[in-house]
């Protein structure tokens, strides 16, 4: 069967399609097997005879019931339909704050000059005809009204003319506070007063107590005797030749609720002093008690028969250490944080203290009278330490820096302190007066040299510690082969001193081991004290 082809023009134009549609005409069963097809808007011809319901369909599907007016609209981008349009950037920025601020802007689609203000307007309609259409930059100044004053007679009549001088209409004459006021105020008074001075607080009572049956031997030797039956000789300034890592824990004292202060070889302390023996039976040989608050420092004389303790009771006092009693008590009203006495023979009576209000105060053990102030930290300082045949001495402050100083003169003549520094609360002197020890607060100890630059060996860095937050004392074997730290995990940790690496950990302390001391005349006993309330000798 053959089947006749023609081609027919259509005049009317497709919904979404700009071009006349040439349709090819065929078999009436085409439309049958193509049900459903919709046409692609984009084609120009077909090769069949599409219903009317085919061509003028919606472009996709049947029509979205649920689409709104909005969506409806023509857009051309995402957010709507946007118009091309001139605005120089001042006009957009006034209309965009205005908009922001008050909820209406210009409408840029309408000709302002031509049509009707109120539907020139999108946003905020009312409140821009309220506004009379004003931007953010035309909005006037706020007028306020002035406060009268009482009108106060002609300047001719001297006794009652006010003039300037005439008091406010509305002005209260009365400026008493009520009964409830007045209250509140005597209790704010009271408590700045009571906050603002450092109340007086009387020295503790001092008093000793020894443990031992007698202080003094059959030949009439005290304690502070020094032995010569230990088989070393603690008399002579000689160190040994060679040093060893200390293994294993020899002994313990107990009878401490915190060691919380860097210990001496006499001498450990919290509120309460105690000295004990470091050989023979190793006992707490006296107690001395006079602080109302923790030991924060201690320090011997040269001969070791006196001694120095700084607490946080804002008192510096002078112990016998043989008699156990207080000598002088010395206060300026501040914390102090460290103490020594000059190393010099000739000035033992002269003594040196770090303060919490930056200062370092020079007393006269003697007179008890302050001799000179060094007032040049902007932080507590920390530690002091002698160098360069005691005619010197280093400080180091919570405002992270290290100051050296000439005795006697309150200027510093060396400031050191860069960005990369950090606090460094404990400084030790090494055995051959070259280096100092700085245990920095970013877990490094950091040597310095202590003999003219005071310069930073930055070949000479010990790591592998962590001591953040914690003024854990740093000591020296005597021959310098090593370094020794505690840290706030509890363990000693022993550096090599040529090559700066983390030798031997031990497992010192339950709490942080805030001090680690080498026994100055020993091979390889070292002394640690931690929070636990112990402190242990390693040999």
């Amino acid at each position: 069967m053959k089947m006749k082809l023609t081609i027919i023009k259509i005049n009317k134009y497709h919904a979404t399609c700009p071009l006349p549609i040439y349709l090819r005409l065929s078999s009436p069963q085409q439309e049958a097997v193509e049900t459903g097809v919709h046409l692609d808007p984009s084609l120009k011809e077909v090769t069949y005879n599409p219903t009317y319901e085919t061509m003028f369909a919606p472009e996709f599907g049947p029509v979205n019931p649920y689409r709104s007016q909005q969506m409806a609209a023509p857009r051309n981008m995402l957010s709507g339909y946007a118009e091309p349009a001139h605005v120089n950037d001042f006009m957009f920025e006034q209309q965009r704050r205005t908009f922001s601020t008050f909820g209406y802007a210009l409408d840029p689609s309408v000709d302002t000059t031509s049509q009707n203000s109120s539907n020139s307007y999108i946003g905020a309609v009312d409140e821009a005809e309220k506004k009379k259409g004003l931007t953010v930059f035309e909005v006037g100044p706020k007028k306020h009204d002035k406060r009268k004053k009482v009108q106060g007679g002609e300047s001719d009549d001297i006794d009652n003319y006010l003039g300037p001088w005439a008091k406010y209409v509305d002005e209260k004459d009365g400026a008493k506070p009520s009964e409830e006021e007045q209250k509140e105020l005597d209790e704010i008074t009271a408590k700045r007063q009571k906050k603002g001075r450092n109340e007086e607080e009387a020295p503790a009572e001092e008093k000793t107590i020894l443990h031992v049956k007698d202080a003094y031997d059959y030949q009439g030797r005290s304690y502070l005797h020094v032995p010569q039956d230990v088989g070393i000789n603690l008399r002579t300034a000689d160190i040994p030749d060679k040093c060893y890592l200390p293994k294993k824990q020899i002994h313990v004292w107990t009878g401490h609720t915190k060691v919380s202060c860097p210990i001496c070889f006499n001498l450990l302390s919290f509120l309460s002093l105690q000295l004990w023996e470091v050989y023979n039976e190793r006992r707490c040989v006296r107690t001395f008690i006079g602080h109302s608050k923790a030991v924060r420092d201690i320090c011997f004389n040269n001969t070791g028969t006196q001694y120095m303790s700084a607490a946080y009771d804002r008192y510096l006092k002078l112990w016998d250490t043989e008699t156990g009693q207080c000598i002088s008590r010395f206060t300026n009203r501040k914390v102090p944080y460290c103490v020594k006495f000059n190393p010099d023979e000739d000035k033992q009576n002269l003594f040196v203290a770090g303060m919490s209000d930056k200062k370092i105060v020079q007393w006269d053990a003697r007179t008890g009278e302050v001799v000179q102030e060094y007032d040049r930290h902007l932080g507590a300082v920390n530690t002091i330490t002698f160098v360069d045949e005691n005619r010197r001495f280093v400080s180091t402050s919570d405002d992270k820096s290290l100051r050296v100083w000439e005795w006697d003169i309150p200027v510093d003549f060396k400031y050191i302190a860069e960005p990369s520094m950090h606090s460094m609360p404990a400084v030790t002197l090494s055995p051959n007066g070259k280096w100092l020890a700085c245990q920095s607060m970013d877990n490094q100890i950091l040597i310095f040299g202590a003999q003219n630059r005071f310069r930073l060996n930055k070949k000479k860095i010990f790591k592998g510690h962590m001591v953040a937050g914690y003024a854990c004392q740093v000591d020296f074997s005597p021959d310098m082969s090593y370094v020794v730290s505690g840290d706030a995990d509890g363990k000693l940790n022993i550096w090599d001193w040529k090559t700066t690496k983390l030798y031997h950990r031990i497992k010192a302390h339950d709490k942080v081991c805030i001090s680690a001391l080498w026994h100055p005349h020993e091979t390889s006993k070292v002394i640690t004290c931690g929070w636990d309330g112990l402190i242990k000798l390693w040999d």
